[in-house]
């Protein structure tokens, strides 16, 4: 795509920045109508963006559209994933679907509630393990709220083991892991263990909502 930072939606055009001497300079604000936007053909057209998320979007944005200057100033790292963190109902889930339209030559990731993968654990074994330790980018939905797997009376932390095989495939692949999660980092080394949390650290930037935020769906 020649040019990234102007996007199409049907017949509609979005400008989000300018070229200025052969780099994109983005305009949060223009970011933010176009997500706007897009979020109401995603969700329908009760979805927008809250004021009070300002600050949580400005640091997804410009991770996403891989501004290094800012990246650097808020303290994420391009090369993991994000961690998406905040209270039932505050817009985690939403805001990864839509974020990956915002760069359309960016690599696709797909969103997967963590339930549904223990689930499948559940019904195939092993093999869902195997399956998501693959090179493909995904984002895990509510985890850690996930039950214990269980397959021929055997236990399985299966998205703890899942995230061991996305760390070693960050490492040796740079295949980056996003999630999104009700819990805080405390909850999740319980869920986890002191292994996989050390992981955790080292595959995720934190990103996360204030503890208070509003149930955007009541």
């Amino acid at each position: 795509m020649m040019n990234p930072h102007i996007i199409f939606e049907g017949h509609k055009k979005y400008v989000l920045g300018s070229l200025q001497n052969n780099e994109i300079c983005y305009d949060f604000d223009s970011i933010l109508a176009y997500l706007n936007a897009k979020g109401k053909l995603l969700f329908g057209k009760n979805f927008r963006i809250f004021e009070e998320d300002r600050k949580i979007l400005f640091k997804l944005c410009n991770y996403y559209i891989k501004d290094r200057s800012n990246c650097g100033k808020l303290g994420l790292d391009l090369t993991k994933g994000i961690l998406l963190s905040g209270p039932v109902g505050c817009g985690k889930t939403s805001l990864m679907k839509l974020l990956r339209h915002l760069t359309p030559n960016g690599r696709p990731y797909e969103v997967i509630p963590a339930r549904n993968i223990t689930f499948a654990f559940n019904n195939i074994g092993f093999k869902i393990v195997e399956d998501y330790g693959n090179g493909k980018f995904y984002c895990f939905d509510d985890l850690g709220v996930e039950p214990t797997g269980r397959y021929f009376a055997k236990d399985c932390n299966v998205m703890g083991e899942i995230l061991l095989s996305r760390y070693e495939l960050l490492l040796n692949h740079n295949i980056r892991t996003h999630a999104t999660t009700n819990l805080n980092a405390q909850e999740l080394e319980l869920r986890y263990g002191t292994r996989v949390r050390s992981r955790m650290r080292q595959l995720f930037n934190l990103i996360a909502f204030d503890k208070d935020s509003a149930d955007k769906r009541i």
